[in-house]
């Protein structure tokens, strides 16, 4: 699988990347119809703890699937954002077919 990565308002992180890079590998095994992520980091200045937005666009047969989501960390934000994938890609395989 092709993964993109994209940062707004944050420095590129190594760190960050392989934390996604692992979580989804773990998708592409589960799903190997998933042919490509762009991922989006992006840090918001906002009056609460939350800013920390991980979006994650798959490419996949059908409609692409996105999920995103606004935690204290991104570390949490790419977890939340992957577990919103994986329900979203079991509905997905759900509705195709084996032939």
């Amino acid at each position: 699988m092709k993964t993109v990565f994209e940062y707004t308002n944050v420095n590129a992180s190594d760190r960050l990347e392989s934390l996604a890079e692992e979580k989804l590998n773990n998708l592409s095994n589960k799903y190997p119809f998933v042919i490509r992520a762009d991922i989006f980091f992006k840090k918001e200045n906002t009056s609460d703890q939350n800013g920390h937005v991980c979006g994650i666009r798959l490419s996949a047969p059908g409609p692409r699937l996105f999920a995103s989501s606004d935690e204290k960390s991104f570390e949490e934000a790419i977890s939340k954002t992957i577990r919103d994938l994986n329900d979203q890609l079991e509905k997905r395989k759900d509705k195709m077919k084996t032939y």
